[in-house]
């Protein structure tokens, strides 16, 4: 189905934006959700990416409520038209089999969706952002759970304020097997304890499935925790627009 579909995601801390013109994605951007005129001129830049198109339409998914006004208001500004929230107005694309489904973070259900519908079988998405989100799906493509931590700027923050003697470290990746000063082993405390609950998670699973299942990666920090590991099948940053993309198309070919 080829859309022309303005996608907005609405983090924690972040807002990203897309356009699918014809199907295919372009003029992604993410910014500050604090910088209202910087997520605007996102807005803009993707809309313009489908101006004079048939059909054009704006859906949208977020983990943020107190800001989904905001964008509301954004995107009439910019587009003149409503938003087509994901899990109001918008079905999810995928069958969310955790005790409370509401309850359950529409972005996560949204990343796993669309690993599904490339994969076409039970797999894990890694979510690296201000949370760190490892979710898993069954080779129905149902969404069963997963874990959740903080990310890496939450668990620098914690150190910083409730623990004496560690200030706000500089997180980087590590380059031996030890931190060699404070801040290293901030930074090596952090990237192996993700990487670490990554590795558990998958080794679970593997053992109900009977296989080991593929890995995909997504977030703002997907590139610098597992960039290279051979534990992740694919890092695809954009995988949550995706899944805002592949809910409008099930939700109108279902019902249109």
């Amino acid at each position: 189905m080829d859309i022309n579909l303005l996608v907005v995601s609405v983090g924690n801390t972040r807002l990203a934006t897309g356009a699918f013109a014809a199907g295919e994605l372009r003029a992604v951007h993410r910014c500050p959700l604090e910088d209202t005129t910087q997520c605007e001129r996102a807005i803009e830049q993707a809309w313009r990416e489908i101006a004079g198109a048939d059909e054009r339409a704006v859906a949208a998914a977020g983990v943020n409520p107190r800001f989904n006004s905001i964008v509301d208001d954004l995107i009439d500004r910019v587009a003149g038209q409503s938003i087509q929230w994901v899990g109001s107005d918008l079905e999810l694309p995928i069958e969310v089999l955790t005790q409370t489904p509401r309850q359950t973070g529409v972005d996560r259900v949204l990343n796993v969706a669309a690993a599904f519908e490339q994969i076409e079988k039970a797999c894990i998405v890694v979510d690296a952002g201000t949370a760190v989100t490892v979710d898993c799906c069954n080779d129905n493509g149902d969404f069963v759970g997963g874990a959740i931590l903080p990310g890496v700027e939450l668990m620098i923050d914690a150190l910083a304020q409730k623990t004496a003697g560690v200030g706000h470290a500089a997180f980087s990746v590590p380059s031996g097997p030890v931190g060699d000063s404070t801040d290293a082993a901030v930074s090596h405390g952090i990237y192996y304890a993700i990487r670490g609950l990554v590795k558990e998670i998958a080794e679970n699973y593997a053992g109900e499935l009977g296989q080991w299942p593929e890995i995909i990666a997504t977030g703002g920090d997907a590139q610098r925790l597992f960039a290279g590991w051979e534990l992740i099948h694919a890092i695809a940053p954009d995988l949550g627009l995706y899944g805002i993309a592949l809910a409008y198309a099930n939700h109108h070919i279902r019902h249109d």
